[in-house]
């Protein structure tokens, strides 16, 4: 169980970094995808981030 714990916790953790790549490369110009598909795919990772840390945090205290 803890195996499965620490993947799950690697996982929010490169799900929070993602997303704040994203955010940080809404204030680069001239990078590609539009601004409102990056605030999308950043708010989309961190949720999915958070998600990942609550199961995480569930799976840990049993």
């Amino acid at each position: 169980m803890k195996s499965v714990t620490s993947v799950l916790f690697l996982l929010s953790i490169v799900l929070f970094i993602s997303a704040f790549w994203n955010a940080l490369a809404l204030k680069r110009p001239g990078f590609y995808p539009p601004k409102q598909v990056l605030k999308k795919r950043a708010a989309s990772l961190a949720v999915a981030g958070v998600i990942f840390l609550l199961v995480t945090i569930i799976l840990s205290r049993f």
